[in-house]
C-alpha cells in the first residue's frame, strides 16, 4: 500500500528544521512508551526478556543505580514525583532495602511500564502519595520477586494512595512474566483497581500506552489476580452494567479510540506482525485506528524463539515492510528519514491529520532491554542492556545488576537536561542522531555500521565474561561484572566521540570527502583533500523536483 509522494519543498525545510527543534525541546510532556515481552520458553536461551522505551521530549536520561541499604526504626522515604522531580511526601522506610540497577533489582525483579491514563476523573492529585515512577522504584527496593510486586505495588497505593493516572507494567523475575493494568479511583479516595495477568511462558506480549487486558479469568489464581472491587467500582461509577463473566478492565477504565489504536495498539502489532506464528493480517483494520470486534490477542505464540538480539531489533522498528511503513510519503524528507516531529496531530486548512507513532521514536530518553535467568546466581543471570537515546540509532551495552554505581556516561550526576557534555552518552548520542535524521539516507549506514559492530562485540564477549564471573566469589564477581559494565559504557562513549567527529568532518557542507579502501581520507600529493562527492538529493526525489517545478529548472538545450 503505497502513499502519494506529493513533496512540497518549502515544508520539508520546515519538517526538517522541526524535527530538530522537537528533539532539543525542553518542554515537559507525559511519557509514551514500549515494553516488548518474551516468555522464557519463546526465548532461544531460557531467559526472561523485557523492553522499555522512555520516551518523553525534555527527559534527560540517565542509570540509576541505588545500593542495598538497612535503615533504622523511623527513617522515613520520601517521595518525588518520576517526572516533574517535585517533593509530593514522605512514608516509612523498610527495614531493608535490595539494591536496584536501572529498572531491575539484584535478584533480577524486573518493572517496566507504560502510561495508558484512562478515565481522566480516576487520577488523584489531591491526595494521592506515590506516583507510578516512585512505585517502581519503591517496589524493587522491596520485593524479591513478580508475584510479590505485585503485592507490595497494591499494599503501597492502598495506603498511600496513587498520583498517576492510569499504568500498564510489566512485572518480571527469572521464572516469569506478569501485565498488570492498574489506575486510582480519583480525588480522596485511596487505592487502586487493577488486574494482573500472568503472560504464558511460551508466548510473546507488549503494551504501548493503551490498556491491553480485556477479559480475564476470575478465578485462576494462579495466573489471574485482580483487586476485589475491580469490577463493583466499575459498576459504581457507571462504566459497566452486564455480567461479571463479561467484564473487560480495558473498556471499563480505558475505552479505545482511533489514537488508542493507531499510535499504541499498531506498535503491538508491528511486533506480532513480525513474530507471532499465527497470521496478525486480520489485526491490521484495528492497529488502523477502525472500528472492529477483531481486536489484539493480549499475547500469542511465536513463529520462532527470539533472542535478546532481536528484542533490541524490534526496539529499532519503524513499520518496515508494512502498511504503516513510514518512508513512502512526503514526511520522509528527501533523505528518507523514518521520523516525524512532534505533535502527532495537526491540522492544514482546518483539517486533522496525524503522523504515525512506531515503536523506535526521537523522544527516546533511555532504553532498557532487560535480560533475566534462573540457572545463574542472580548477580550474573541480571542484565540490563541500556542505552541513552533512541534504540535505532545507539548501541545498547550491557549492565549487570550488581553494578554498584552507574557508568559515568550514564550518570545523573555526569550532566543535566540544560548543559551539554562529551561524557554523557546522553548528549553525545543526541549530538550524533540529530546530525544523521537530517540526512538519514546518507549518514545513517554509517551510524549502523559503528552500532552494530559494539553489539555483537557484547554478544561474542558474554559468554566468556559470565564463565570468568561465575568461578568467583561472589564478592569478586560484583567487583568484575560492575568493571565490566563500566568499561563497555565508557569504551563505547569513545567511540560515539569518534563517530560523532567523522560526520562533522567527512560530511561537511553536505557532501562526502572521499576514503579508500584502508578507511584514510584520500589526499592530493600536497596533502590536500581530494575533489570531494557531491551526491545531491536521491533520485526519487529529484523527479519529484521535476514533476512539479515542470521546465523552471530545465537548462535551455
Amino acid at each position: 500500500m503505497k502513499r502519494s509522494f506529493i513533496l512540497l519543498g518549502a515544508l520539508l525545510l520546515d519538517l526538517q528544521l522541526s524535527l530538530f527543534t522537537s528533539q532539543l525541546s525542553l518542554s515537559s510532556s507525559a511519557r509514551a512508551c514500549t515494553n516488548l515481552i518474551v516468555g522464557k520458553k519463546a526465548s532461544k536461551d531460557g531467559s526472561v526478556i523485557i523492553s522499555y522505551s522512555c520516551d518523553d521530549y525534555g527527559a534527560f536520561g540517565s542509570l540509576q543505580v541505588i545500593p542495598a541499604a538497612d535503615h533504622p526504626s523511623g527513617t522515613m522515604h520520601p517521595i518525588y514525583h518520576y517526572e516533574s522531580n517535585n517533593y509530593l511526601g514522605e512514608i516509612p522506610e523498610a527495614a531493608h532495602t535490595y539494591g536496584v540497577v536501572g529498572l531491575m533489582n539484584e535478584f533480577q525483579l524486573t518493572i517496566h511500564e507504560t502510561t495508558f491514563g484512562g478515565r481522566e476523573e480516576l487520577t488523584d492529585t489531591v491526595s494521592g502519595l506515590i506516583d507510578y515512577g516512585s512505585l517502581m522504584t519503591l517496589t524493587l527496593q522491596r520485593a524479591r520477586t513478580a508475584r510479590e510486586a505485585i503485592k507490595v505495588m497494591t499494599d503501597l497505593t492502598e495506603t498511600y494512595g496513587y498520583e498517576s493516572g492510569g499504568e500498564s507494567f510489566t512485572i518480571a523475575d527469572p521464572n516469569e512474566v506478569w501485565i498488570m493494568d492498574m489506575i486510582g479511583k480519583g480525588p480522596g479516595r485511596k487505592g487502586t483497581v487493577w488486574v494482573a495477568v500472568r503472560i504464558p511462558d511460551d508466548c510473546i506480549s507488549g503494551h504501548a500506552n493503551q490498556s491491553r487486558i480485556r477479559r480475564f479469568p476470575l478465578k485462576d489464581k494462579e495466573n489471574c489476580l485482580y483487586a476485589k472491587d475491580v469490577i463493583s467500582f466499575a459498576r459504581e461509577r457507571g462504566y459497566f452494567s452486564g455480567k461479571d463473566s463479561e467484564f473487560s478492565f480495558s473498556e471499563a477504565y480505558a475505552p479505545t479510540d482511533f489514537g488508542a489504536q493507531r499510535y499504541c495498539e499498531a506498535r503491538v502489532w508491528s511486533y506480532f506482525n513480525k513474530w507471532a506464528a499465527e497470521d496478525m493480517t486480520p489485526y491490521l483494520p484495528y492497529a488502523m485506528g477502525e472500528r472492529t470486534d477483531q481486536v489484539l490477542p493480549l499475547y500469542t505464540r511465536p513463529r520462532g524463539l527470539l533472542s535478546v538480539q532481536d528484542v533490541k531489533d524490534m526496539m529499532r522498528d519503524h513499520y518496515e515492510g508494512t502498511p504503516l511503513a513510514m518512508t513512502e510519503d512526503a514526511g520522509m524528507g528527501p533523505w528518507e528519514m523514518p521520523y516525524r516531529p512532534t505533535p502527532l496531530s495537526y491540522e492544514v486548512d482546518g483539517r486533522k491529520y496525524f503522523n504515525e507513532r512506531p515503536i523506535s521514536t526521537q523522544q527516546t530518553a533511555n532504553v532498557y532491554v532487560s535480560q533475566m535467568r534462573s540457572w545463574l546466581p542472580d548477580h550474573i543471570g541480571g542484565v540490563v542492556w541500556f542505552g541513552n537515546d533512541d534504540t535505532n540509532m545507539v548501541p545498547l551495552t550491557p549492565v549487570y545488576c550488581c553494578t554498584t554505581s552507574a557508568p559515568e556516561c550514564y550518570a545523573a550526576t555526569t550532566a543535566d537536561a540544560f548543559h551539554f557534555s562529551t561524557r554523557s552518552a546522553y548528549w553525545v548520542q543526541n549530538w550524533v542522531s540529530n546530525m544523521v535524521y537530517l540526512r538519514y539516507s546518507v549518514l545513517f549506514p554509517e551510524l549502523q555500521s559503528v552500532r552494530d559492530r559494539l553489539e555483537a562485540d557484547y554478544n561474542s564477549l558474554q559468554d566468556e565474561v559470565e564463565r570468568k564471573a561465575s568461578a568467583m566469589s561472589r564478592d569478586e564477581a560484583v567487583r568484575y561484572l560492575s568493571g565490566y559494565s563500566h568499561r563497555t559504557a565508557g569504551a563505547m562513549l569513545d567511540e560515539w566521540n569518534q563517530l560523532a567527529q567523522l560526520i562533522v568532518v567527512k560530511y561537511n557542507d553536505m557532501a562526502v570527502k572521499r576514503m579508500d579502501g584502508n578507511g584514510q581520507y584520500e589526499k592530493t600529493p600536497g596533502g590536500n583533500p581530494r575533489p570531494v562527492l557531491r551526491p545531491g538529493y536521491p533520485e526519487k526525489y529529484r523527479q519529484q523536483i521535476i514533476k512539479q517545478t515542470g521546465s523552471l529548472y530545465q537548462i535551455p538545450q
